[in-house]
């Protein structure tokens, strides 16, 4: 199937308009927020018709599940009080970052069965660069919402981005157009709002709506934005190159200096 350039910036920037827009809701509306992913679990019987393989049923659990449990822990430190504070405590956090190693690591080996080597490298450096939630995860109550922020560089989440990309160009470049939606909401808040803090927030709402989206109702997406036709093996090695090449200067950068710049940058902002 043909897709002209003027259908992929239509579905394409709809989409994103829909994920920027579904993120604020969840942010701003955390009742709601709970009820429809908790609710999401109960779809589970539609999964067998769209969900094919380990990593798609696996994907798909590795998300919604940890989704469910980031409102409870938003919503038990939303106030003072003393209700549920069995998730106010610094476990939850530690929860969540095993989460992250574990998606970026389930994705990585992938890359490596793949034969997508260096891009499989650049995995594993974003999984030990992950910044340690003791120091720089917490729910900020500043603007009301309870937002679920981690003090993550720029040029992480960037990494990520770029990392994460290259992964589906490799497993699957027919969804590569759709993938590239949901990992650019996170950066416009990194980006364009300027906080990162917000970009685990925002990746853990947008990826989980779209992984539930394609769990109960298929591939809707190849007729409106499939990108089978950019497939580029050649591409694929270029691409993985040029992500290790940027991960290893942040690496060396980060466990020489930027892990300890990062967490003395942020501490006077964590919550109590």
């Amino acid at each position: 199937m043909r897709i002209s350039l003027m259908q992929y910036v239509l579905t394409m920037g709809i989409y994103i308009a829909f994920l920027y827009g579904f993120h604020e809701l969840c942010r701003k509306h955390l009742k709601w927020s709970m009820i429809f992913f908790f609710g999401s679990l109960l779809t589970f019987p539609l999964w067998f018709h769209h969900l094919d393989g380990w990593f798609r049923w696996g994907k798909t659990l590795l998300v919604l599940v940890p989704t469910c449990f980031v409102n409870v822990v938003r919503l038990s430190n939303k106030h003072k009080d003393k209700g549920m504070a069995i998730f106010k405590k610094n476990w939850v956090y530690w929860v969540l970052f095993v989460v992250l190693f574990a998606n970026i690591a389930e994705a990585s080996m992938k890359d490596l069965s793949l034969g997508n080597y260096f891009n499989f490298i650049t995995g594993i450096l974003l999984c030990i660069t992950i910044p340690i939630p003791s120091k720089t995860w917490r729910v900020d109550r500043k603007e009301g919402f309870a937002d679920l922020v981690a003090d993550i560089p720029l040029a992480w989440c960037f990494i990520y981005t770029t990392w994460n990309a290259c992964f589906v160009y490799a497993e699957n470049p027919g969804y590569l157009a759709s993938s590239m939606c949901i990992l650019i909401v996170p950066e416009i808040y990194s980006i364009i709002k300027k906080r990162s803090d917000l970009w685990l927030n925002a990746r853990i709402y947008t990826l989980a709506v779209h992984l539930l989206i394609r769990a109960t109702m298929g591939d809707i997406f190849t007729p409106l934005m499939g990108s089978a036709s950019w497939a580029n093996e050649q591409a694929v090695y270029i691409w993985g190159v040029l992500n290790i090449i940027v991960t290893v200067p942040f690496a060396i950068w980060w466990f020489t200096k930027g892990a300890k710049a990062n967490s003395k940058a942020h501490s006077s902002t964590k919550v109590a």
